[in-house]
């Protein structure tokens, strides 16, 4: 009777190339019947909770307010007068502190479960390592961040006038720069640490991410800095920017499919999370700062910001689980 069943559906897979039924089990083949190896996945799924993805946002944006800071002190965006400029970039390197140096650690550290495993992170420096550097870049930062915080109130204040007030503007300026080059990799990298994995829908869309993420950290920061009050042009253009890419990030991601490999992203839930996340962060934004609404931009930014990291986070999982994807992705 198998030898029937077996011709019956070698018949109708000749006839109409679709044959709707489980087939033939054999018993003891070496053919398991539950996907996977022997109903295991074949690449590990992340196991990272909630506080990766908020490392994440806060990460991206504490570093980018320092690249923020930086331009500040550097051009006369804001302001021709020093003073307010002096302004801007302290609530910058605030938020930077705060978000970067404070945040960003806590959460990670909460991540790894126990302090020490941070600090062995740092025991050795492996430049092939993105956690690696990762760590390395969390710690550099803070190390800029702070120092340069510190100078520019001293700065602002006029604590010590003269030459010594001077030397802290210098200063602040020189560990203000530090702290914008280490915050451009802090916002970014996170984009290269997922994508430099054997999860599919990270795998294939490595290129993007770090684009993605470091768009979304400026965009996220210049809203922050919106709601508290600085409606500058400056920032309505970086607003303007983000909006924009990420609209063209959205609809890459809409065009550059690869079927089965990165369905995750296409035909579950946590796709839909991430189109809901790039609506709130790009389109949606770029209609209301079009109106004049820059506050309703700001907080659609931040909220399309965090929800499309989550998303990325939650198609990783999905994707990790699904051994159809990880063969599929091995034609890529």
């Amino acid at each position: 009777m198998n030898e029937q069943r077996l011709e019956q559906l070698r018949e109708k897979a000749w006839q109409e190339g679709v044959v709707p039924g489980r087939g033939v089990d054999v018993v003891g083949g070496p053919i398991p019947r539950k996907p996977g190896y022997y109903g295991q996945p074949v690449v590990k799924p992340p196991v990272w909770t909630w506080e990766v993805p908020l490392y994440f946002f806060f990460g991206g944006i504490g570093g980018m307010s320092a690249v923020i800071a930086f331009g500040a002190l550097l051009f006369h965006h804001v302001d021709p007068s020093l003073a307010t400029n002096v302004g801007f970039a302290r609530a910058a390197m605030w938020m930077a502190t705060i978000a970067g140096a404070v945040l960003s650690p806590i959460l990670l550290i909460m991540d790894l479960g126990r302090p020490h495993l941070f600090l062995n992170m740092l025991r050795v420096f492996k430049h092939r390592s993105v956690m690696s550097m990762g760590a390395w870049i969390l710690t550099a930062f803070g190390m800029s961040a702070v120092p340069g915080l510190i100078a520019l109130e001293l700065h602002a204040h006029q604590i010590f006038p003269g030459m010594p007030d001077q030397l802290l503007r210098f200063a602040a300026v020189i560990f203000i720069f530090g702290a914008a080059i280490f915050g451009t990799l802090l916002a970014t990298y996170t984009g290269v640490l997922i994508g430099a994995t054997a999860i599919p829908a990270w795998f294939l869309h490595r290129t993007l991410l770090p684009i993605h993420f470091g768009t979304a950290a400026l965009g996220s920061a210049a809203a922050v800095l919106e709601l508290l009050g600085h409606r500058i042009p400056a920032l309505n253009f970086i607003g303007f920017y983000a909006a924009v890419v990420e609209t063209a990030l959205l609809i890459w991601l809409s065009i550059d499919k690869h079927g089965t490999a990165d369905r995750a992203i296409h035909e579950h839930s946590s796709g839909w999370m991430i189109r809901i996340g790039e609506i709130f962060a790009g389109p949606l934004p770029l209609v209301l700062r079009l109106l004049g609404l820059i506050p309703l931009a700001a907080i659609s930014f931040l909220v399309g910001s965090l929800v499309s990291r989550i998303g990325w986070i939650a198609v990783g999982k999905v994707s990790g689980s699904d051994p159809e994807s990880v063969f599929a992705a091995e034609r890529y």
